[in-house]
């Protein structure tokens, strides 16, 4: 019988054509939420995915399920351990997009420092002056703060190092970066002219940005988060922006996604917002979903995925 893999409509057609070359039946779903894998997909062996939540109740009711593989790199929507004891790997496409988010970082940076997107939209209002009450900054001599030093915090530090910033890093246990110096929390927030985040979400980092971070923070400094949007308080961010308690913010992630339009960010003149993009290139979507297909192929041929975050209990190779 040819094994069913679940994945989204939208996945690109690299990922999509890899699993059928290798003869698997492609169950296409508009999301990949909870009613509509139960509604379609209770006899698939794999599922590709995306951001949407994946209750381990859910993975209780599809028996034959035996792997789950990211489309990305952050795992806070499922609970690996739990799928674990249900005999479930779980995968992430561990080095597929961190180029393109570093990328990505570095553009938000550069239009906060130059209020491109401000500009540009208040050119198009009529307004040719806005520019004059305006003013952007200069990278050159700041200081780049990078908290989190994965894939994608390393690369940011190579890319950054080019642009004559000085570049601070923390990172729990980091001591020697190839690029950057490596300092303490207190140190970062208090020196960084821009601060981005670039770690996973857990207990210990979930609304860790905060009224007190923001707080240390310079009142000139400006905020980028590309990664989780659970890592700020979002409550607190708005007051403090409000507030001038920082000076601005890029935000490409949020609580609440798509961000509601009741959102009070939408109000604020000194917040870059987009629709969670930083990993929105062709070649990136093409790379995620070929390296989440190849696990998925891995695993339902009886080999250990190229990038597990979990051990099964009980998996084909027992």
């Amino acid at each position: 019988m040819t094994q069913k893999v679940i994945v989204p409509v939208n996945l690109a057609n690299a990922g999509k054509d890899y699993l059928v070359q290798h003869g698997y039946r492609l169950i296409e779903v508009p999301k990949t939420s909870a009613d509509i894998i139960l509604a379609k997909g209770k006899a698939a062996e794999g599922l590709i995915l995306m951001t949407d939540p994946f209750p381990t109740a859910v993975a209780k009711q599809l028996p034959e399920l035996k792997i789950v593989a990211r489309h990305g790199v952050g795992y806070d929507n499922l609970d690996p351990k739990a799928l674990a004891a249900l005999g479930i790997w779980v995968t992430i496409t561990a080095d597929a997009n961190a180029d393109t988010v570093a990328e990505t970082t570095l553009a938000e940076i550069l239009d906060l420092s130059k209020k491109l997107t401000a500009n540009s939209m208040a050119m198009r209002q009529g307004d040719f002056t806005y520019k004059q009450d305006h003013l952007g900054f200069d990278l050159a001599g700041k200081t780049l703060g990078i908290m989190g030093y994965g894939r994608i915090g390393q690369r940011l530090a190579k890319k950054a190092s080019m642009l004559d910033m000085q570049i601070k890093i923390y990172s729990p246990n980091l001591t020697h970066p190839e690029y950057g110096t490596a300092v303490s929390r207190s140190e970062l927030l208090h020196e960084a002219d821009i601060l981005s985040l670039h770690m996973p979400v857990n207990s210990q980092t979930r609304h860790s940005i905060n009224a007190a971070v923001f707080k240390q923070m310079k009142s000139s400094a400006v905020l980028i988060n590309m990664a989780r949007g659970a890592l700020i308080n979002q409550l607190d961010l708005v007051q403090a922006l409000q507030d001038k308690t920082i000076a601005g913010a890029a935000l490409d992630v949020f609580d609440q996604e798509p961000l509601p339009l009741t959102s009070p960010l939408y109000r604020l003149d000194n917040v870059l917002l987009t629709p969670h993009i930083a990993s929105n290139s062709k070649e990136c979507m093409d790379c995620m979903a070929v390296d989440a297909a190849k696990d998925v192929v891995q695993v339902l041929s009886g080999q250990q995925p190229n990038w597990p975050i979990n051990h099964p209990i009980a998996t084909p190779l027992d």
